[in-house]
């Protein structure tokens, strides 16, 4: 499959923090980067490329802690997904507060439910679990 424009400059301008591509069809497309770059690819993403930040999800799987943050580019329908593999033991990433404001709840949310530390955030105060599960407790983790 060809490779997307987006890709092509992501990975001429990235190329040291990209640990894989995965194309998943014309319109979709998944990019895992090393944690240190996820604010710096962000950035270009956005103001370079000119694509939408959609929102941001996380997971756990037997790799870490992962997070994907989602992007559009709403004139050709591709949806790129940026993927940053985390610590389980102790999962940090840098915030994208400073760049979108949308990233504030997201990141909170994130921190409640899987233990990220979203360092320089704002305000990471809980969101949604305010007396239902323990101090230091992230339900959406397995207990390992």
């Amino acid at each position: 499959m060809k490779e997307m424009n987006e890709i092509q400059q992501l990975k001429e301008n990235f190329e040291p923090s990209i640990a894989g591509v995965h194309i998943k069809s014309l319109t979709r497309a998944t990019v895992t980067v090393k944690p240190e770059a996820v604010t710096k690819i962000a950035r270009f993403l956005f103001h370079d490329l000119k694509l939408r930040f959609v929102i941001a999800t996380a997971l756990e799987t037997k790799e870490g802690v992962e997070i994907l943050y989602h992007f559009s580019n709403d004139i050709n329908g591709l949806v790129l997904n940026f993927r940053v593999i985390l610590s389980k033991k102790n999962p940090e990433v840098e915030t994208l507060t400073g760049l979108f404001e949308a990233a504030n709840w997201i990141e909170r949310e994130m921190h409640e439910l899987f233990g990220i530390n979203f360092k320089n955030h704002p305000n990471l105060e809980k969101l949604i679990s305010d007396g239902n599960w323990a101090e230091g407790v992230y339900p959406y983790r397995s207990a390992e």
